[in-house]
């Protein structure tokens, strides 16, 4: 099939439809759609062994009706919360399809999580079963407990002076509840505790589901019915569920189709980790919605076997997050056949236009940017087609009304500097934050006669009506009366061919209110020092206004971030203060 290219932008927004269904599963009206065909490829697998498995879209169904089955079995109900924390292996997307197949809401978390974070989620979710890894059931030692009681887990807070490590707190309920259960034996809570891998005390093995009916009755589930959380962490405080609903999955497709244009022909790779709501949209609702297949490598960064397994498995389109793609522009890549590959996109944390020239110089194939967040998911993409402005985010989705909050509170779409705002209602913003609805209505603004959802992130927009990303709202530099924003200073400093990734926040000053101070990670073979500060320094005032310059560089071996890859600049400014 040929891939949708947007010619004309304004009538693609005027002609987009999008008829949520009044009811949605993912799992049935998806999965099993596509199963119909019983050798449709959904997902090929690999690891860093050369280990691979292929599963068609029946393979999916059949197994995910096994799983669904079990977890009915053991008292898993509609509306239930499900933590799923597994790597990147297909058993993710099977208990992913499962949960969703039964109107239970899966919460994805990613391996790398502690035990108090696990017992955070499952104490603040009220989890009623979870599905992991053997290596990995340690970590649920005080957690089912938690989630039966639907208590929080113990607080996790941010050191200022360790840059982004974690010192723990716990809340007087959470301590009070793991002193008095002890930790061995409080998973028993769970409904249901399922492993894969090695047997182990107290959890059913995965391979045990084997003995379950593979056909399976999916559930109604409503538009409006919870359908998947995620937990995201902000600058400060403890992860927030963020909560969608059926309608979000549908409407997950429409990026998938004017952004990454993915077709039943496509094989899509997004290398993000199984936690971050990326991978459900680029991973497995997006692409699978479409009738795509998806790359599923489980195996550490390796720039080199990126391209090879590019090459290997024809993969069509790319998707990676910028931290990732700094470090793949610098491979030498001749000698591979790239020529499947018709498309590259970032999102999650912004791309600096010069990284987005050296993978065109690269790979020859366009690489395109958007914005989103867990709680909207992709909303702002440039598109195959539609003429590219360096810096940009692009313009909104189609169907989805986005606008700029200027400094006297009201709404332009053109030619402003402010908030970033989109219209609500719209399918693909969140239910709310989980438990927490005073929070999830301050994320909302009455302007104009119409509701709008405030997305914490300052923007420009030109007189074409692109987006340009400024910085979080709390991001923006205030120096001697000047607005400077982060990305800017970031996108000059990285044309520096010193700096492989830089930075930029605001610091007190007692005569300019804020002065603009970098954080620096050199790129090999460059040493740190004053002559150097400097001359990035003299760099930035030749690329950019002299006033946005960094009067303070600090030479760094790691930046604080998110599991998704964005920089916590929150955890610097505390740092350094």
């Amino acid at each position: 099939m040929t891939p949708y290219r947007m010619e004309d932008y304004e009538r693609a927004v005027t002609g987009h439809r999008l008829d949520t269904p009044d009811t949605f599963n993912f799992g049935a009206d998806v999965v099993d759609a596509w199963a119909r065909d019983p050798s449709k490829l959904a997902l090929i697998w690999c690891d860093a062994e050369g280990n691979e498995r292929r599963l068609t879209f029946d393979d999916v169904a059949r197994a995910s009706n096994r799983l669904a089955n079990r977890l009915t079995a053991r008292g898993v109900v509609k509306g239930d919360r499900v933590i799923v924390m597994l790597p990147r292996v297909p058993e993710w997307q099977i208990a992913l399809t499962a949960c969703l197949k039964l109107g239970a809401v899966p919460i994805p978390c990613i391996t790398m999580l502690t035990e108090r974070d696990v017992a955070w989620r499952a104490g603040h979710s009220g989890a009623s079963a979870a599905i992991t890894l053997s290596a990995e059931t340690p970590k649920f030692a005080a957690a089912g407990a938690l989630a039966a009681a639907g208590t929080p887990g113990p607080a996790v807070a941010e050191t200022p002076a360790g840059a982004g490590k974690l010192a723990v707190t716990e809340t007087p309920a959470a301590a009070g509840k793991l002193a008095a259960t002890g930790t061995p034996a409080a998973s028993g809570a769970f409904k249901a505790r399922i492993a894969l891998g090695p047997s182990c005390p107290g959890w059913e093995s995965w391979q045990s589901i084997d003995a379950e009916s593979d056909t399976f009755t999916a559930a109604a589930v409503a538009a409006e019915d919870p359908a998947i959380m995620y937990y995201t962490s902000g600058s400060t405080g403890m992860p927030k569920g963020v909560l969608h609903a059926a309608r979000g999955l549908h409407a997950w497709r429409v990026s998938a189709r004017y952004w990454l244009t993915l077709t039943e022909d496509d094989v899509m790779w997004c290398t993000a980790d199984t936690g971050w709501s990326k991978a459900g949209t680029s991973i497995c609702f997006g692409p699978w919605s479409q009738g795509s297949a998806v790359l599923f490598h489980d195996g550490p960064f390796d720039a080199r076997r990126r391209f090879e397994l590019m090459e290997r498995y024809r993969v069509t389109v790319f998707c990676a997050a910028a931290t990732e793609l700094r470090r793949l522009v610098l491979e030498d890549v001749s000698g591979l056949d790239l020529s499947s590959l018709r498309l590259a996109v970032s999102a999650g944390e912004s791309v600096n236009p010069e990284i987005i020239d050296a993978w065109k110089r690269l790979t020859g194939v366009e690489l395109l940017d958007g914005y989103g967040q867990t709680e909207t998911l992709m909303t702002v993409l440039n598109y195959p087609g539609m003429p590219v402005k360096p810096g940009s985010m692009g313009r909104p989705l189609p169907g989805v009304e986005a606008a700029v909050l200027d400094g006297h509170g009201c709404l332009r779409t053109r030619g402003a500097r402010g908030r970033l705002v989109i219209r609500a209602p719209n399918p693909q913003l969140m239910l709310g934050y989980w438990n927490e609805p005073e929070r999830t209505e301050a994320q909302y603004v009455e302007i104009e006669g119409g509701r709008w959802f405030l997305t914490g992130d300052t923007v420009d927009a030109d007189a074409d009506g692109y987006l340009f990303y400024f910085g979080r709202d709390d991001d923006v530099i205030g120096s001697s009366g000047y607005r400077i924003g982060p990305q800017e200073v970031e996108n000059a400093l990285i044309e520096h061919p010193a700096v492989q990734e830089s930075a930029v926040v605001g610091l007190p000053d007692p005569d300019r209110g804020q002065v603009v101070s970098a954080f620096v990670i050199l790129a090999p073979g460059f040493e740190p020092g004053g002559a150097l500060a400097a001359e990035l320094q003299e760099h930035v005032k030749h690329i950019t206004a002299p006033y946005k310059y960094p009067r303070r560089i600090e030479f760094v071996e790691s930046l604080p971030k998110t599991v998704s890859g964005k920089i916590r600049r929150g955890v610097l400014r505390e740092a350094s203060s």
